[in-house]
Formats: structure tokens, sequence, C-alpha cells
């Protein structure tokens, strides 16, 4: 079982907490962690923005990444959804068994 933690961003609380709790209620992730407002500055449709974000921290197993992908594309807040897994390369046993067991099908 290998852990992933996807990182994902969303415009307010209520966004974020509405995609996360959906999130571990279907499975795809063990927990989600929703990180205070912060400033994003990025280019969109030829433009620098500058908007205040929350991000999340989503924590699953890379069998888990096609579904999970696919649900935050169908329901998240944003035409194009950042959605950036990066491997946990290191982590303690007994939480990797604890989250493997809270995304079994």
């Amino acid at each position: 079982m290998n852990a992933i933690v996807v990182m994902t961003t969303v415009g307010n609380l209520e966004a974020g907490e509405k995609l996360a709790s959906e999130i571990v209620e279907t499975k795809l992730a063990a927990c989600v962690q929703i990180l205070p407002p912060m400033t994003s500055i990025y280019r969109w449709k030829g433009e620098v923005q500058k908007e205040t974000e929350h991000l999340l921290l989503i924590k699953t197993t890379a069998d888990r990444w096609e579904d999970l992908s696919a649900f935050v594309h169908s329901n998240h807040p944003y035409e194009v959804p950042e959605l950036i897994a990066v491997d946990a390369s290191k982590i303690a046993p007994e939480y990797q068994e604890w989250l493997a067991a809270q995304v079994a099908s």
C-alpha cells in the first residue's frame, strides 16, 4: 500500500468542508485537513490573479487516486481544480495501517 498526500485548493471554508466531508464519507481518503486561508497568486486566462484560498491535504492511497481524481473533478467548484499528489515515502506503520483500513472498499 502506497500512501499519498493529495493537494487541492478551494475559495472558501464552506466549499472545503463540503468537499472534504464527501471525500471521507465515500472512503476516497482517510483524512482531509483544511488549512487556514492563504493567498494564491496565479495566471488564469492571460491575467495574473490574486485570491484567498484554503488548501486541502487529502490523505489516501495510490490505489484510490483515479477514483479520487474523478470525484474531485466532478464535484470541485473550480473549472480547473489544482490536484497534485505526493508520494508519502516515509510513514509511521500504525498510521499507514489505519489509513489503508479507512479507504478499503
